[in-house]
């Protein structure tokens, strides 16, 4: 048995030597890192790059060591703090406002601090971690989101730590989920099942999910079963968990017509008709005049108000300063909005979509165009095309996963102005590898997929 596990460790050597760097990078990361040294912070980031692929591509046939680390990697980051993003503190808010049988849909935490008159211990805590940006807007997360951040309110009493962990711990069983569904998904189309850690082990996801605490991994997780589900022809069982998918984040909103032509007519109308009842029913318990009145205002804003990151629309502002004088965000942003919805409808009933390699491809598209068109792209925005992309041919996501990080220079200007230059910098590598992946693979045709490899366990 000993000389057994000196043969294990003698062949996974250097493998466990990146195993043991990859976690210190992601501890520096986790509990040794402020957002505002962005060369500490890319070096990190460019440094977790290179040593994950390399770990993955030593042990990409060992199926059980990449799921061990992919559930590791995550546990690093178990008790710390998030520290690139305020939002965990206005999940909490929320959460806390949901136990005290009021509406957050209804409450603006800003709204308190003139009064004094705080809704619960440690409010002022939360109004102050979220930031004047957040604190002085409506809420705009879904229900079934609400609903977990109350569970973690809850667990956390007047912790914040114990509430940072029960968030923590909901994303990573979504991850887990994920790569549940996930398998299943490749297995399914006959593409190899690692692909799957292209998502699990990127570094990108790590950070931005189990780290930093948003919630697309938990939204990821029900769209991937409702996609397994649609390809096993359950088309009921797929709806509910779309359903589920759109009460914790809004975005796969986005895909329903690009279903149309998998689905049919007929059922498709069905399929819509279930899922809108779900999403009515999750809403119900919120549903007030004041709630419509915020909660379109709140959407509103990342339309006509909001600015961050964004490739195409800063053109487009630039041009309407040129030619008007004055920031054009509150016309461009809505027919930039409408572009993407044609676009939408062009990808779903020019293509296929019949099929889950072109019904994922679509819905790659339809997302990038999406963000591509967008005003405000957070760096967590990609978690939703990149795990599309495993099901297709293209990698762009992959290099848009790491160009992203450019995104958080901003944070290191005392304003957090952003600096054109590295933000065109981020979408020049983005957009001259799709160029190229597109001329050598063709536009929305796919290329011949290798076959299927094997594994070995540990």
């Amino acid at each position: 048995m000993i000389s057994n596990l000196k043969e294990q460790l003698s062949l996974h050597k250097f493998p466990l030597l990146f195993f043991i760097s990859i976690c210190g990078f992601y501890w520096s990361f986790g509990y040794d890192l402020d957002r505002t040294d962005f060369i500490k912070l890319f070096s990190l980031y460019a440094a977790l790059f290179f040593a994950s692929w390399k770990f993955f591509q030593m042990e990409r046939l060992n199926f059980n060591f990449l799921v061990a680390a992919t559930i590791l990697f995550r546990l690093v980051f178990l008790f710390s703090i998030p520290n690139l993003s305020q939002d965990f503190y206005r999940f909490l808010w929320d959460g806390k406002i949901f136990l005290q049988g009021l509406n957050p849909y209804l409450s603006i935490p800003a709204e308190y601090l003139p009064t004094g008159d705080l809704p619960f211990p440690g409010a002022n805590e939360l109004i102050t971690g979220m930031g004047s940006l957040s604190a002085g807007n409506p809420t705009n997360y879904p229900p079934l989101n609400q609903v977990l951040f109350a569970l973690s309110a809850f667990i956390g009493g007047k912790s914040i730590l114990v509430s940072v962990v029960t968030l923590r711990t909901i994303i990573i069983a979504a991850d887990i989920g994920i790569l549940y569904f996930g398998r299943k998904l490749l297995r399914s189309i006959n593409l190899p099942e690692n692909r799957i850690f292209w998502f699990l082990l990127n570094p990108f996801v790590i950070i931005e999910l189990t780290g930093n605490l948003h919630f697309e991994g938990v939204m990821i997780f029900f769209l991937l079963a409702a996609l397994y589900f649609l390809t096993q022809k359950k088309w009921v069982w797929s709806a509910v968990f779309l359903a589920c998918s759109v009460s914790v984040k809004l975005i796969p909103l986005l895909f329903l017509p690009l279903f149309f032509k998998r689905l049919g007519s007929k059922k498709a109308f069905q399929y819509y008709l279930v899922v809108a009842f779900l999403i009515l029913l999750f809403f119900l318990p919120f549903i007030s005049s004041r709630f419509f009145e915020n909660y379109f205002a709140s959407i509103n804003l990342w339309f006509q108000k909001f600015e961050f990151n964004a490739s195409i629309y800063y053109l487009v502002r630039e041009i309407g300063f040129l030619m008007e004088g004055y920031n054009i965000i509150q016309i461009a942003g809505p027919l930039l909005g409408f572009l993407v919805f044609c676009g939408v409808l062009i990808l779903a009933f020019s293509r296929k979509n019949t099929d889950l390699k072109n019904l994922s491809t679509s819905m790659l598209f339809a997302m990038s165009l999406y963000l591509f068109l967008a005003t405000t792209v957070h760096p967590w925005y990609l978690a939703t095309p990149l795990i599309l992309s495993i099901f297709t041919p293209y990698r762009y996501m992959l290099v848009w996963s790491f160009t992203v990080i450019l995104s958080y220079f901003a944070y290191s200007h005392p304003d957090f102005n952003e600096n054109l230059w590295v933000v065109g910098l981020e979408y020049l590598l983005v957009f001259g590898f799709m160029a190229w992946e597109f001329s050598k693979k063709g536009l929305l045709k796919g290329t011949r997929i290798k076959p299927k490899e094997e594994y070995t366990s540990v």
